[in-house]
């Protein structure tokens, strides 16, 4: 129990944010009533009374925080409300009737919204996420301050990560990376986005981090004395031209820099925009004017200017854009923008959402236009990971703007295609597409486009989509569209197939179907874990379930024991045939199908797992089950029929274990004893090395090395040493050998 001291001083650290927080509303809100707040902080100090989090500190420290956060973002007092106590629920004996009794409907209907995110037990963490993140997406929807609130408290968890161990650490970061920064992004939100990824990058890969905050910091005071004289020469130019504007300068946040050495294979060096600078106009007119002062006192980059203002990016960000280069050959990057589009860049959506009764204004019904499609897109996808797959796609895309003939914009992912245009037009105009011109000339399908094309889509009657088209596009809307087309002609054979199989079987037995009953078909589909006898049906036309075996469970008196002992060593036999034919990889016995006997298992050659990572089955046809990383680039395309697809694990026996090729690639620099360096430190960790082969160019180094390796922690050892040696930049495992 908590001594006198610990009490008043838990109440004296409270009460100290609770001040805080009541300055910042007040500076950001002077006529709003903070009365709710008030109440809303008393029922959540009540009620959380007791509760630490890891850190030691009092548990309501955390709502405080989050409070805190909506309050920065000038969120109205039911938001901040609501804030305070969004954990109330879930981490107390409250429930959401006492909220409304005692804060009314509002605040009570945002509470549910969060509180129902993560409430559901699921067999797998994946699955948990998805509806996790499907929730989110129809409660943003429905009130966006729930979305607000579930940002706010990720930022608050990812400022006090270090109380976790390294493990949840990883975890957490992760998911922080690749969903909640990029719906940060897609709001717009480019302040909380920002803070969310540099955390997240500091924990995910703390070493690489570290790295990169040594090298920008041994470039900053450099990088500083070169803003300050840039800034002071554009200042005095704004002056003379007689333009009110604020001048801001920076140098780049660590992961976006990070992203970029990743893309281009560089060094921190050899960064063409580290430094960044930021004009606040008064007038859309001044931007331009500024624009215009800059390339005439500095150099432009060709190909470097983008005006956002003309052309809005999809989360409403506008500004203009260049690049340019000093008299001494230095390149840095400047934004124009008017003090409302800082605000809107900032704040995004939180900027501009107006809390009332009353239906939602047209602009504000357009700023979440983009989260309604996806809702759309994604309602038909049931798989948990292709819907992570394919929302990751959705929520972070980098953006081309084409155009139709008659000039209206299309907005496409990087690196689409014609038939990504099409099904944006249209589904029919996509199912029908058999040729596109760009630009006024005849391009192939896989043709990429880039912003400013002119794009006509050509189509014929009675055309329909490919499979080689999951391997071309690139937004979610036509691999959706593609994919659900395929599943329902594909889907509609294979129950044809899967019939007229267990028609065959049943006639060699001599069974009457007619007189198996639908509930006893339906009960045996459950027992397989599927909906409805013709997902049973379509399971034998794949070739996942064998007739012989559907048949034995609907009649089990007529298929003899003797005769279904015959089928299995039949099987066996088959099974030995065909690794006689295909070959044997000892290391495919480490893999294990589910609830199933002697399945010929092999590993995919596309991405060679290897033991310990999370890994997928896909049953072939004729070659037994292909087993796939579960980020394979493959597995997207492959998930389109969910009938192959099936649950496979890396057998426990450590008799079954064997070394795995694996070839990794070093980015580093060009210097001696860095391939000594390399190799000794891969020996140090007695791992054999197969292959080895160096290239240079320009000062900088790849080295391809092929190791054997015995299983993910093993590598992932190898790959944070190699990362610590001064001078490599990065270490990427290539799924290929």
């Amino acid at each position: 129990m908590a001594t006198l001291r610990e009490q008043i001083a838990t109440t004296a650290l409270t009460v100290t944010k609770f001040r805080e927080l009541l300055r910042t509303m007040r500076a950001n809100r002077p006529s709003d009533n903070l009365e709710l707040v008030r109440k809303a902080y008393e029922f959540s100090q009540k009620h959380h009374q007791g509760q630490t989090r890891a850190s030691g500190e009092p548990y309501l420290v955390h709502p405080l925080g989050v409070a805190l956060v909506l309050a920065e973002m000038k969120m109205d007092p039911v938001a901040v409300a609501a804030g305070l106590l969004h954990d109330s629920v879930e981490d107390t004996s409250v429930t959401i009737v006492d909220i409304r009794k005692e804060f009314g409907e509002q605040v009570a209907h945002i509470v549910e919204g969060v509180t129902k995110i993560g409430q559901i037990d699921f067999a797998t963490r994946e699955e948990q996420q998805a509806e996790n993140l499907r929730k989110m997406m129809l409660a943003m929807v429905d009130d966006i301050r729930v979305v607000l609130i579930k940002l706010a408290d990720r930022l608050h968890n990812m400022r006090t990560l270090e109380h976790l161990d390294p493990e949840r650490q990883q975890k957490i970061a992760k998911e922080t990376l690749e969903i909640y920064g990029p719906i940060a992004h897609r709001l717009g939100m480019g302040k909380i986005r920002g803070e969310l990824e540099d955390l997240g990058f500091r924990y995910m890969d703390p070493i690489t981090y570290q790295q990169m905050h040594g090298a920008v910091e041994a470039r900053r005071k450099q990088g500083e004395q070169f803003l300050a004289r840039v800034e002071h020469v554009l200042r005095d130019k704004l002056k003379e031209a007689g333009i009110t504007a604020r001048v801001e300068s920076r140098i780049k946040r660590l992961f976006s820099i990070h992203k970029k050495l990743v893309r281009q294979k560089i060094s921190v060096d050899q960064v063409y925009d580290l430094y960044a600078m930021r004009v606040i106009t008064q007038s859309v007119q001044d931007c331009y004017a500024v624009l215009g002062i800059v390339h005439n006192v500095w150099r432009p980059v060709p190909g470097r200017i983008k005006d956002f203002i003309a052309m809005p990016r999809p989360n409403f960000y506008q500004s203009l854009h260049t690049s340019v280069i000093t008299e001494d050959g230095t390149p840095f990057e400047l934004q124009i923008r008017t003090e409302e589009m800082h605000r809107m860049a900032e704040e995004g959506i939180a900027a501009h959402w107006k809390y009332k009764d009353g239906p939602v204004s047209a602009q504000d019904e357009q700023r979440l236009a983009w989260l309604r499609q996806v809702v759309e897109w994604q309602r038909d996808v049931s798989d948990p990971s292709e819907f992570l797959s394919t929302l990751k796609i959705d929520l972070y895309p980098e953006e081309v703007y084409t155009f139709t003939p008659k000039g209206k914009v299309v907005v496409l992912p990087r690196d689409s295609t014609p038939i990504d245009f099409a099904y944006t037009i249209h589904t029919e105009v996509g199912h029908s597409c058999v040729g596109a011109k760009v630009n006024g000339r005849m391009v192939p399908l896989r043709h990429k486009l880039h912003s400013g094309d002119i794009v006509e889509i050509l189509t014929q009657p009675g055309h329909k989509p490919s499979r080689d088209w999951l391997g071309v596009v690139k937004s979610s809307r036509a691999r959706n569209k593609i994919k659900h087309w395929l599943n329902l002609h594909q889907r509609e054979r294979a129950i044809e197939i899967g019939r007229k199989l267990i028609e065959k079987e049943a006639r060699k037995y001599r069974v009457a179907l007619k007189e198996i009953k639908d509930e006893e078909l339906r009960k045996i589909a459950s027992d397989y874990g599927l909906g409805q006898p013709d997902d049973l049906m379509a399971g034998i036309g794949y070739g996942k379930y064998s007739a012989r075996q559907i048949l034995a469970r609907l009649a089990p008196a007529a298929t003899e024991p003797l005769d279904m002992g015959k089928e299995t060593a039949k099987s066996g036999g088959l099974a030995s045939v065909v690794r006689r034919v295909f070959g044997s990889d000892s290391n495919n016995n480490a893999i294990r199908v589910k609830g199933q006997g002697d399945l010929l298992v092999y590993r995919a050659r596309c991405c060679n797992p290897i033991r310990g990572e999370a890994v997928v089955g896909y049953v072939t046809r004729g070659k037994g089950v292909a087993v796939h990383a579960l980020n394979c680039p493959n597995v997207v395309n492959l998930l389109y029929e969910p009938e192959r697809r099936i649950d496979v694990e890396w057998a426990q026996d450590d008799s079954v274990a064997g070394s795995y090729p694996v070839k990794i690639t070093v980015f580093c620099d060009d210097r001696f004893g860095m391939l000594k360096q390399i190799t000794s430190v891969i020996s140090d960790t007695k791992t054999n090395i197969r292959n080895v082969e160096a290239r240079t160019s320009n000062g900088q180094g790849n080295i391809d090395v092929i190791l054997d390796i015995i299983d993910l922690k093993h590598l992932e050892n190898i790959i944070n040493g190699v990362r610590k040696i001064p001078g490599v930049h990065d270490v990427q495992r290539l799924q290929k050998i």
